[in-house]
């Protein structure tokens, strides 16, 4: 379903680094200097190893690189890998539409208390998940709204 990531030779370099650093797989990497950090997106079982004993080991990656790095574990399914940039335990339910021009698009649904959580700090997690949803399932926006907006959301996708 993805088509070709063409990574930079300065993001083979950090992907080079972190399995040196962590022992984990990166799949992927994404320098995003707009919101100075470094994303890189880790094979399905392998977040623990990743993340280390206490966190030692992404801080210890976080150290050399000189950046904040996020952690996002992968997956095949469109709605599982949105849930892992997220943070699945705020989602209460992610839809993958259509849209009348062809593109896609996510609903992801959470509760309003959370969602401010859920967007993160200068909508940052928003930003990974429009990013990474793009780039992996070919979504062109991610739609973070509380249970009581999606069905006028649902209703106005198709027009």
């Amino acid at each position: 379903m993805t088509e070709k990531i063409k990574l930079t030779s300065d993001e083979l370099r950090l992907m080079s680094l972190f399995q040196n650093v962590t022992s984990a797989t990166a799949r992927d990497c994404i320098v995003d200097t707009r919101m100075d950090r470094v994303i890189f997106v880790v094979n399905k079982g392998q977040m623990g190893l990743a993340i280390g004993k206490g966190g030692t080991t992404i801080k210890q990656l976080q150290n050399v690189v000189t950046k904040k790095v996020e952690l996002v574990e992968h997956s095949e399914e469109a709605p599982e890998f949105i849930s892992n940039i997220l943070n699945a335990e705020m989602i209460q339910d992610i839809q993958i539409t259509e849209r009348m021009d062809g593109t896609k698009q996510a609903i992801v649904v959470v509760d309003p208390k959370k969602k401010g959580v859920v967007v993160g700090k200068d909508g940052r997690n928003a930003e990974k998940a429009r990013l990474l949803a793009k780039r992996y399932f070919q979504i062109s926006s991610v739609l973070i709204v509380s249970p009581e907006q999606s069905p006028n959301i649902h209703n106005k996708v198709n027009i």
